[in-house]
């Protein structure tokens, strides 16, 4: 199935990943808004086409690291495999970078 992209915007996927206030060091805390707001700013373009991205602080523990929504409707894990495949995405691949980049952030940004 092919698809012109840009989506519409409510057929776009929203990724939200939800970051540890640990991984910031023991100030982590007090950090963690303005981390996740960089980290934002950076993801925003990738894969724009057909995502959506939010960044946030993991404050409650029982959400999860990873969700995936499209149009107020979580997904998942298989769903979300099926709307990556559509555009040629692995998803296993998309998180493997997405942790390697958020990675690469935070050592720039405590290396401040």
């Amino acid at each position: 199935m092919k698809h012109n992209l840009p989506l519409p915007e409510d057929k776009k996927l929203t990724v939200i990943f939800r970051l540890e206030t640990g991984c910031l060091g023991p100030e982590g805390e007090t950090h963690i808004e303005e981390f996740c707001q960089l980290a934002l700013n950076k993801f925003l373009s990738l894969h724009s086409d057909f995502l959506h991205w939010g960044i946030v602080p993991r404050y409650d523990k029982s959400l999860p690291e990873m969700q995936y929504v499209i149009n107020y409707k979580n997904l998942s894990k298989e769903q979300a495999e099926k709307f990556f495949a559509l555009f040629g995405v692995n998803l296993g691949e998309f998180e493997d970078t997405l942790h390697k980049k958020l990675a690469l952030l935070i050592d720039q940004y405590l290396g401040q």
